[in-house]
């Protein structure tokens, strides 16, 4: 993207330390989504959106969480709010929330009724468990297999390990579609997701229709294929965040909750600015 004077107003980030830290705009879109202090008990003396910064900052700049600036909360604290927010499915909440939102600003539906499926392999490293090599890409460690709809929002996702195909992996995202987008039924895919193993494995799950784009035969060089690219944008969207550059998470639990929050950083960002 070139730096004009429209776009540089818009994009620059003015914040008082870091720029992985939230403005005033994108912290009241995403406040409201989280939680209130507790009734019961002593009040809360945390600063949630300290919390939240130290967490942004952890997905941008890609540190260890020993490695957080002092200025923060302190690391024990970001970090049990961190596992707090994973566990309850608060962050997959305050995902849906938001593109739901971004969907009915731009003029869509809230739930989608089409999307698109790829997966991303990524090395990991001797801490990480349940790890496979992908001999296709020659990667050795984790699948990052994401569905997105036509916007290249993110709506479901899974984590698992590389040398599983996109085939058989592909299930338990669809599986996710279940709760996170019940009204989606069309899917755009590559031909890595063709051949009736993968059909027979929906039947038992749900009904959806799976449309194979692919490459013409007759194509020389680069051609950008119908749908499969808003995909592979949103994987260059989530590859901002500097955590994302490889899969460092010991858990695939927590591997998927960092992939959710560079999404949500995103997504506030794009809200804020409207």
């Amino acid at each position: 993207m070139a730096w004009t004077e429209f776009t540089r107003p818009r994009y620059e980030r003015n914040t008082a330390r870091y720029s992985s830290d939230v403005t005033d705009e994108e912290w009241a879109v995403v406040s409201r989504l989280l939680p209130g202090p507790n009734p019961l008990g002593r009040p809360r003396e945390v600063d949630l959106r300290g919390v939240w910064d130290a967490i942004q900052y952890i997905a941008a700049a890609g540190c260890a969480w020993s490695l957080l600036p002092k200025d923060f909360p302190p690391v024990s604290t970001v970090r049990y709010y961190f596992y707090l927010w994973r566990d309850s499915g608060l962050l997959a909440e305050i995902n849906r929330s938001l593109v739901s939102l971004a969907r009915e600003r731009d003029g869509r539906q809230d739930m989608p009724t089409a999307g698109v499926i790829d997966s991303q392999s990524v090395k990991t490293t001797e801490n990480t468990a349940l790890s496979g090599y992908d001999a296709g890409k020659r990667i050795k460690g984790r699948k990052r297999h994401i569905m997105t709809d036509t916007c290249g929002n993110l709506i479901a996702l899974c984590v698992h390990p590389a040398n599983i195909q996109d085939r058989d992996g592909a299930p338990a995202v669809f599986a996710r579609l279940r709760r996170e987008a019940p009204k989606l039924r069309h899917v755009f895919a590559d031909g890595g997701y063709a051949g009736p193993k993968l059909r027979r494995a929906l039947a038992d799950i749900g009904r959806w229709t799976i449309e194979i784009v692919k490459r013409s035969d007759t194509a020389q060089g680069f051609e950008v294929l119908p749908r499969r690219w808003v995909v592979e944008r949103s994987f260059a969207w989530l590859g901002k965040c500097r955590r994302l550059a490889k899969d460092w998470e010991k858990t695939i639990e927590s591997a998927e909750a960092w992939i959710l929050i560079s999404h949500i950083r995103r997504m506030t960002r794009h809200l804020a600015r409207a």
